[in-house]
Formats: structure tokens, sequence, C-alpha cells
């Protein structure tokens, strides 16, 4: 094989993955399994469309080995192949909110823009989370919590917020997340609170976003 060939091949090989993630459909799903193993029955309530759409995207995600599967019993789950892959959704989102001014206008439009963490505030909210100044929460459903959580959050699901309101101090901050900067349930979250008199704000960082900056999660204990 000469050498135009043999590039041309690579170029090909990593053009399988730019293909696979070309779909808004499939960024969506990868954004969703990077908070843990999900059916194709919960992938496909969660991302919105009917299950076969949702076993046909899984496909293409399946063959560019972006996603793995597992059958248990009449069910199949799918989880990422690997924690890169997470951070391949993040560096995806972080390059298009740098360079597309459609997408910070349309993200402006939509809802208020979350306070972004850097190194150096990632670790001042983990040292007042620490010493109890603020208080962390996390509304993503528990069963993505007990996957895994930022450093000294508590599990407060967005469906159990007004039910639980009153384990949550009225003399500190609260400071909400859930998937990342395109998820909704913070921003729901924070609102409610504000209603009930609490000082509240949400964060762009979920769980892969903390992954993706070299930082440690927690994991519950069972």
């Amino acid at each position: 094989m000469d050498k135009r060939k043999t590039k041309d091949l690579l170029y090909e090989e990593v053009a399988r993955i730019g293909k696979a993630v070309s779909s808004p459909k499939r960024l969506e799903l990868l954004e969703i399994l990077a908070q843990g193993e999900k059916t194709v029955e919960a992938l496909a309530a969660e991302a919105g469309i009917d299950i076969k759409l949702a076993s046909a995207h899984l496909k293409v995600l399946k063959t560019a080995r972006l996603v793995e599967a597992e059958r248990d019993g009449r069910f199949i789950a799918y989880r990422l192949s690997g924690e890169d892959v997470s951070a391949l959704w993040v560096n995806l989102r972080t390059v298009a909110e740098e360079h597309l001014v459609e997408l910070k206008v349309a993200m402006e439009q939509i809802f208020a823009a979350p306070e972004k963490l850097d190194a150096e505030t990632r670790r001042s909210l983990m040292d007042k989370a620490r010493r109890g100044e603020v208080v962390v929460i996390d509304v993503r459903p528990s069963a993505e919590y007990d996957n895994g959580h930022l450093p000294f959050a508590r599990s407060m699901p967005l469906d159990e917020i007004r039910q639980r309101i009153r384990e949550l101090p009225a003399d500190k901050d609260i400071v909400a997340y859930c998937r990342g900067p395109f998820c909704m349930m913070s921003a729901e979250a924070v609102a409610l609170l504000k209603e009930h008199g609490y000082r509240a704000r949400k964060i762009a960082d979920g769980t892969p976003e903390w992954q993706a900056a070299g930082l440690p999660l927690a994991e519950s204990d069972y």
C-alpha cells in the first residue's frame, strides 16, 4: 500500500467517530450515558424518541465503538465504552460554545447561563462544601447520583425537592447541578428554591465536566 492510500485509510478510520457523533440525538444519547448505564427504553424516554429510533442511533454508536451493550434478561443496557468518550462529548460541546455564536445566543435565550467553573473555583467549591459553608445538591435521578457524583454533594432529585425542601438549611447558599450546561433540571430546581426564599444558584458542571477537568467523583456507599 502506498503512502497516500495509507494516510487515506488512517483518516477514514478517525472519521468514523465524526460520523457517529454527527447526529444531535446521538450526542444527546452520549450525554445521557455519561451519567451511567441505561436501558434502551430509558434512553428513548430521556431523549424523547421511540425505542426503534433509539436502537438505530445506538447501533451507530456501537459500530463506532463509542458504546457497549449487555443483555440482562429481556432488556439491553448500554454504557459508554470509556471515560474518554464522556470527555469527547465535553470537548465537542466546549468547542461549539467557544466558536458558535448561534449556540451562545440560543443558550442565553433558553435559560440564564449557569456559572462556569475553572480549576480554582472547582477547588473552592469543594472546600466550601467540605466545610459545610455551602450545600451542593445533585438534582439528577438518584440512580445517576449513585453511579457517581461531585464530592460532598447530596442527592435531591428534581421531582423530590418540593417535598424535601425543609431538609435544606435556610441560612446557607445552595448550589445545584445536573448533567451539564444543557441540562434544565438545575434551572428548575434553582427557580423553585428561590420561590421559597433560598439563596440558590446553578453551575455548568456535571459529572462529565468534573471528570474532564481531572477531578475525582464520589460514589455512594451501600
